[in-house]
């Protein structure tokens, strides 16, 4: 198996494979209190048009996800498609956003997200111009701030309830 360390430009280790697949093979579950009882995750389209997913620190916002982003993959896949999805579970379901990402420049609609970052306990402010945000950390190989803000237009959403009665609808907005 060829292992590649994303994070060394951050020093940060390569990551374990084998203990991760243990955890798998278990189905050990985060700590509810644990940085990633809920993680958020982004898919993207790649220029060949296959998905890449990665974890965002979204937030809901206005009945949408908003996420932010350096010059990374993801920024550059939408540019070129806006396409893309959010995926989470939540107490009881699961939910899955699909949408265009459009960037957010309106300095009164930044500076609303900034504080919805903020009381998560991320310390972010909107940059000089107010189109951007910045803060004195952010998660590895985002690049340097200012970080471009970006919310979901959604179109769809795809939710399943995991207790009784259960349920799995589909929504279009």
């Amino acid at each position: 198996m060829e292992r590649i360390n994303l994070g060394t430009a951050d020093d940060l280790p390569p990551v374990d494979w084998e203990a991760i697949a243990e955890r798998l093979e278990s189905r050990t579950r985060p700590d509810p209190g644990a940085h990633n009882a809920i993680s958020t995750w982004l898919t993207t389209v790649n220029a060949d048009g296959s998905p890449h997913v990665t974890p965002v620190g979204a937030i809901w916002l206005d009945g949408t996800f908003w996420f932010q982003t350096g010059d990374t993959r993801k920024r550059q896949n939408i540019e070129s498609d806006p396409r893309c999805a959010v995926a989470v579970s939540i107490k009881d379901a699961d939910v899955v956003l699909e949408g265009d990402a459009v960037p957010v420049t309106d300095p009164d609609s930044v500076a609303r997200a900034t504080e919805k970052w903020r009381e998560t306990g991320w310390p972010v402010e909107p940059d000089q111009s107010g189109t951007g945000i910045t803060a004195p950390y952010n998660a590895p190989a985002q690049g340097p701030p200012p970080w471009t803000v970006y919310r979901i237009e959604p179109q769809s959403a795809v939710v399943v309830l995991g207790t009784e009665p259960g349920g799995l609808t589909r929504f279009n907005f």
